[in-house]
């Protein structure tokens, strides 16, 4: 595209896609879906402590995510805190949906941001001896807000319902969406 000013020579403004994933490998995958709608996988992670708040988090064969709290939450703000990695997770996740959702469609996406917020409520301070009669419904996230900035060589509406779609079928947003069992086991040494 070209655009000239009076005040400017002609400007030329190349946009290029965002670097593809497999669309064979994605119709694969969602075919074995398909055939096994009830199959599950097994996310691990394992956490230990390193001091104060701050923990490493081993995930795979990749170097640990750290986690932390800030100075004003008595951490030692090296790194983010939990329910900011629960933002990360989330937008990674409606990132890896979109992306899917638009190979599968064949739209070619050119740029994909996405901003996350999210309203937490920690009145008890984890249980140790702040407001102890606090119901756990007011506890964590009370609301998430998620923008999204995407742009690709589709209209407006078509982009709009590659995202609903992503969103809808978000194993992290309906994580947080619907109540999942949680169970705790204490392994006392």
């Amino acid at each position: 595209m070209s655009t000239t000013s009076p005040l400017q020579p002609p400007v030329n403004t190349v946009k290029a896609h965002l670097r593809p994933i497999d669309r064979d490998g994605l119709l694969a995958f969602a075919e074995k879906g398909r055939n096994n709608p009830t199959a599950r996988g097994t996310n691990r992670v394992h956490t230990v402590t390193d001091g104060q708040y701050r923990t490493l988090n081993y995930i795979g064969d990749h170097e640990p995510v750290v986690v932390d709290e800030p100075l004003h939450l008595f951490g030692q703000n090296t790194a983010p805190a939990p329910g900011e990695t629960v933002l990360a997770g989330l937008g990674g996740c409606l990132a890896v949906g979109i992306t899917a959702v638009a190979t599968w469609k064949q739209v070619h996406l050119s740029r994909l941001e996405l901003f996350l917020e999210g309203d937490i409520g920690n009145p008890a301070a984890w249980g140790a001896g702040g407001a102890l009669d606090t119901p756990a419904a007011e506890m964590g996230f009370q609301a998430i807000r998620v923008q999204v900035l995407i742009e690709g060589d589709a209209s407006d509406t078509e982009l709009q319902a590659i995202v609903d779609q992503a969103n809808h079928y978000s194993p992290v947003a309906n994580t947080l969406r619907n109540p999942v069992p949680l169970q705790l086991k204490t392994l006392l040494q």
